[in-house]
């Protein structure tokens, strides 16, 4: 909908050249609905609308013809008596090229009023012509922007709604399963001497199903929040320390060694989401190495637009059929780690999603019993 919206600096710039050029003293973009001529651009006129029963406008959409033309209203029938004509703003020469949809249907036109007698050339006509053409484009450009930012609107309105969802459904769904967790433990510890094997096997599956449910809430939700990474204010990231509180973070010297091999010393980036990135994947290869120390090697260099980092492993590495599947949501290499667990198909969703909000890519190199190696990109 183009009627009623601000005036575009743009469109008025040709209505100003084309007031100069044709040296009148007014110059109108005019468009029409069931009751009004409005006027998204104007020179030389003080009024935003008038009644279309009064309009020039309106006659010029009827016709067949790309131009309508009154050299001198007061000898014209049609519009000799009109209040237009006779009173303010005393048009007497009117030239409107009709602005026409995509669909060939007339919306209004590009007019030209004089207050004397005129007549305007082939040449000048051709002109009128091409200007509404280009008004058009703009009218439509416009549009679109405006129907964009409209989407983008109900887009961004859309991720606030399933982001509160996420955060209420996250707490809703929590509170129960920690007391299931707790309620399992809690009688394996104090009746598990009374239990048969069995019912102890199923206790077991119970926590471990509730823990599992647990995790996948915890990456859902942490998966929804990455949206935005400008809201996360940038620092200066020294990349030795980082390195060992990761390593730390995630396990000890008798179950995982990181090595970090870099020219640079501090990076200026996101600092939360590069450390997120990089948990995840030092993560995995802890959780699935079926080495007694899981060995990781840190590469981290730079070129003119982007830091490049590669995570590189000493474990099983992914066989080439999953590798296509293991960046998307809930898709995983269908193996266990080490400790029995099955993946939830959202750790490398978030690496992915991570390094593409920070202007990146990611790939995996690896072939069976290799390693694994992740390339991954941030802009600087």
């Amino acid at each position: 909908m183009v009627l009623d919206t601000e005036s575009e600096e743009e469109i008025d710039n040709l209505t100003q050249l084309a007031s100069d050029i044709f040296e009148t003293p007014i110059t109108l973009v005019s468009l029409v609905d069931k009751d009004r001529q409005w006027f998204k651009s104007k020179v030389g006129l003080d009024a935003n609308e008038t009644s279309r029963d009064l309009a020039f406008c309106a006659h010029a959409i009827n016709q067949t013809n790309d131009v309508f033309i009154i050299d001198d209203a007061r000898t014209d029938v049609r519009f000799s008596d009109n209040p237009l004509v006779t009173g303010e703003p005393h048009v007497i020469f009117y030239a409107g090229a009709i602005l026409k949809s995509d669909e060939g249907l007339p919306l209004g036109t590009f007019c030209l009023i004089d207050h004397v007698p005129r007549k305007l050339s082939d040449k000048q006509i051709g002109l009128l012509k091409i200007i509404a053409k280009q008004i058009m484009h703009l009218l439509n450009y416009k549009k679109s922007i405006r129907k964009q930012e409209e989407l983008e609107r109900i887009l961004t309105e859309k991720n606030n709604q399933l982001n509160n969802f996420a955060s209420i459904a996250a707490h809703d769904l929590k509170s129960p399963l920690l007391n299931i967790i707790g309620a399992s433990k809690l009688i394996t510890m104090k009746y598990a001497s009374e239990l048969n094997p069995k019912g102890v096997i199923l206790l077991d599956g119970i926590e471990k199903s509730s823990q599992r449910l647990k995790l996948l809430i915890d990456r859902l939700l942490e998966f929804s929040k990455i949206d935005n990474p400008r809201l996360i204010p940038k620092s200066k990231v020294n990349l030795k320390k980082s390195t060992e509180d990761l390593a730390n973070l995630i396990g000890n010297e008798d179950t995982i060694k990181i090595t970090l091999i870099s020219e640079l010393v501090s990076i200026d980036t996101y600092s939360l989401l590069l450390e997120q990135l990089l948990l995840n994947l030092f993560s995995n290869s802890l959780k699935y190495s079926d080495k007694k120390i899981a060995e990781i090697e840190l590469y981290i260099s730079e070129n003119s637009s982007h830091y490049l980092f590669v995570v590189k492993d000493n474990g099983p590495g992914i066989d080439k059929k999953y590798q296509d599947k293991i960046f998307n949501l809930f898709q995983t290499a269908s193996i266990t780690d080490k400790y029995g667990n099955k993946g939830t198909g959202i750790g490398l969703s978030i690496v992915k999603k991570i390094t593409e909000q920070l202007g990146g890519n990611i790939h995996l190199v690896s072939d069976a019993g290799q390693g694994a190696e992740f390339h991954f990109s941030i802009s600087k």
